[in-house]
């Protein structure tokens, strides 16, 4: 299993559009996730974790991880590299579980591609201590987008070659499940407590002033462009694609705008965080 050689992968990688690609052979389903996403082979000789929008979630998950994931990517972050994966669901006639094969039948078309990293691993909040900048970053990112799925239990990061990624966003962006209150919510104050680097911050004043100034219109433009009609296509209350994106811009561009009162402004200790002996830190930031 090959990573993907079309672009860089890293924080430093910006695309003005996402690559599309065919899938050619589903290879395994990975069962962690509800959406039950599966890892495919590509044309492009590169290997995805692919998310289908024929899964329970449906296609806003998918907005979710593109608007999210690339937004991240644009603050510093590192994201695994995304692209359009293109489906026959013809692909999956000799898969032998019916629960796969009902869910390609329901994906034709585009899908989201997340890159595989081969011999990654799990980032384990029990055994490694995020530095404090980092862990800081991390955190007001998922207090702007409304992130609820980055817990100690599940912290939707992987290490690979010395560096944590963040993974999984398709449960950000909650507003959008109901635009009409969307609104009410832009001042909503994030819950910290639970997320896996909570122990860490004590004070996301440093954070705040790097990272806000960041999230201009022009950047909202660009992640949102990213987005396929299609999965913005016929949603209630809106007459185009090109509505729902300026949606998407005006909601995050109006959190994130003084003063940023959902910002958490204590972070206490999770029940997690023990004694941690010799245990290494974590030195992880941008190179």
């Amino acid at each position: 299993m090959t990573p993907n050689r079309r672009f860089h992968h890293g924080a430093d990688s910006v695309k003005r559009m996402l690559p599309q690609v065919t899938a050619g052979r589903y290879v395994a389903p990975l069962r962690e996730g509800g959406s039950l996403p599966g890892l495919m082979e590509a044309d492009d000789l590169g290997t995805y974790v692919v998310k289908f929008h024929g899964a329970g979630q449906g296609r806003k998950a998918l907005v979710a991880e593109i608007i999210a994931g690339e937004l991240a990517r644009r603050l510093g972050l590192r994201m695994p590299d995304q692209v359009l994966v293109e489906l026959d669901p013809v692909i999956g006639r000799h898969e032998p579980d019916p629960d796969i094969q009902d869910l390609l039948n329901a994906s034709p078309g585009l899908n989201l591609g997340v890159d595989f990293l081969p011999g990654s691993l799990d980032f384990d909040p029990l055994g490694w201590r995020p530095a404090r900048d980092f862990a800081a970053r991390v955190l007001w990112f998922d207090a702007l987008i409304g992130n609820v799925d980055r817990s100690w239990r599940n912290p939707n990061m992987l290490v690979w070659h010395g560096a944590v990624w963040l993974i999984d966003h398709g449960a950000s962006l909650y507003f959008h499940h109901a635009w009409a209150s969307a609104a009410k919510l832009v001042t909503k104050p994030y819950e910290a407590d639970d997320h896996v680097f909570a122990p860490f911050v004590s004070d996301l004043g440093p954070a705040d002033a790097c990272l806000a100034p960041l999230v201009t219109a022009d950047l909202l433009r660009e992640v949102t462009a990213l987005v396929p009609d299609v999965w913005l296509a016929d949603e209630p209350g809106f007459s185009s694609p090109a509505q729902v994106r300026d949606a998407y811009v005006e909601q995050l561009l109006t959190r994130v705008a003084a003063p940023r009162t959902w910002l958490p402004s204590t972070v206490r200790a999770a029940p997690h965080v023990a004694a941690r002996g010799n245990r290494p830190g974590w030195l992880d930031g941008p190179s």
